[in-house]
């Protein structure tokens, strides 16, 4: 059974976070996108805890489900701590089989932060110590650094983090069996480590909107007569390559700190750039913001392109919302867009079918021209693409054949919508 999997979500308890992020609307864009596994995201925030407890039935030992979607318990930590003089601020994914582990584990956290102020809590405890908890908890269990290479708050941090896994968790290293590469990393990247050859790499959304679910997400192969949490783990702990089929990535570039710069200044850098400034803002003279490319140059031992004899696959996407907009020259918050993407998702396929699995003709049957051209685009990298810096997104456009204005698609079944 083919699962696609986002284990990185939040709840509308998160700061920055819509409102709509709640379990029922969660579950329908989940069947738009294709999603068939969710992390529940946030199971620190007592709210949260109580909506998950409500919604969602035990299906198996450690699985739940809402209305045809299947969650498994996670939710993010923000680990703040000095070691030695420094400051760390390092996010991480705990994985928890079942509620009773949950609520051992909440009580505990609550000695180190406010767990109702925000969904993600901000907790004043040493990684080393997070898994320790756990680990006391229940050994069924899994942490995951989150999107590791984040300028801020992350593992590989350039401003708040570590070199190496070793050096951030110690003796319990060994345990930190899979890191999640963010939205500005991709697998090839991480793959110039050689030190994370062992590690499973993921990719989740990170979403805080129901419509960014599935930006990024992972695609399992798993016997459906097994408990799917206890399978998910299995495959995470062990880099199983037969269960283990691809991620299914945003173009790093998109992320918001892939290249080196300053947002305020409208300076933005490639690594080669920021060492020709010595690091310096040539409009302010202050420090830049180092990205992530930059930050991988420095911890790397390989060179650009190597690849792994156990890597685990990917595929780059651009998310069907933002092809639509650009074919039909339509913002991607537009009710225009929207009508167009609901009658896509639920007339032709799911989003992950129709950037990925359905064939030109299948798409030319039902969808706007110009948008298949769009998809076709993608699938075949013809892109342009301008980085992201500095906590501002980059832009992937698409290469089209013709500069003409596009004509709506005359289609009624927008009248649905």
């Amino acid at each position: 059974m083919k699962v696609i999997a986002d284990l990185h979500i939040h709840s509308k308890y998160s700061r920055a976070t819509s409102k709509e992020m709640n379990i029922p609307e969660i579950v329908h864009w989940a069947k738009l996108k294709g999603i068939s596994l969710l992390g529940s995201g946030d199971f620190t925030h007592p709210g949260w805890l109580e909506e998950l407890k409500k919604y969602l039935k035990q299906t198996s030992e450690f699985t739940y489900e809402y209305n045809g979607v299947k969650f498994i318990l996670t939710g993010e930590v923000s680990n703040i701590f000095y070691r030695e003089g420094k400051n760390y601020r390092i996010h991480n994914i705990v994985f928890l089989p079942d509620f009773y582990s949950v609520e051992k584990f909440n009580n505990i956290l609550q000695n180190y932060g406010d767990l109702v102020s925000d969904g993600r809590p901000i907790v004043s405890l040493d990684c080393i110590e997070l898994v320790e908890i756990v680990n006391d908890i229940v050994e069924n269990s899994l942490i995951v650094p989150a999107h590791a290479w984040t300028p801020h708050f992350s593992l590989f941090g350039s401003n708040s983090g570590f070199d190496s896994i070793e050096e951030c968790f110690g003796k319990y290293s060994k345990y930190i069996r899979s890191i999640e590469t963010g939205l500005s990393s991709d697998p090839k990247m991480n793959w110039r480590l050689s030190r994370l050859d062992s590690v499973t790499l993921i990719s989740n959304s990170d979403a805080h909107s129901p419509q960014n679910l599935g930006r990024e997400a992972n695609v399992f192969e798993v016997d459906e007569n097994k408990d799917l949490y206890s399978e998910v783990l299995k495959i995470l702990k062990t880099k199983d390559k037969e269960k283990f089929l691809y991620t299914i990535e945003f173009y790093p570039e998109e992320g918001k700190y892939h290249y080196d710069g300053h947002r305020g200044c409208k300076v933005c850098f490639s690594p080669k750039e920021t060492k020709k400034y010595k690091g310096i803002c040539p409009v302010c003279g202050r420090k830049l913001t180092v990205g992530v490319l930059n930050r991988v140059d420095q911890l790397a031992d390989r060179e650009e392109g190597f690849v792994p004899a156990n890597s685990i696959p990917y595929k780059n996407v651009i998310p069907l919302m933002e092809i639509i907009a650009e074919a039909l020259n339509t913002g991607k918050g537009t009710q225009k867009t929207l009508n167009e993407y609901m009658y896509i998702t639920t007339q032709v396929g799911n989003e992950f079918e129709v950037l990925l699995e359905l064939n030109e003709e299948e798409l030319k049957k039902k969808i706007n021209p110009k948008i298949v051209e769009g998809i076709l685009k993608m699938r075949s990298g013809k892109l342009d693409i301008f980085p992201g810096y500095d906590g501002e997104y980059g832009k992937i456009t698409i290469m089209w054949d013709k500069k003409e204005e596009v004509t709506q698609y005359n289609n009624k079944q927008l009248e649905l919508f």
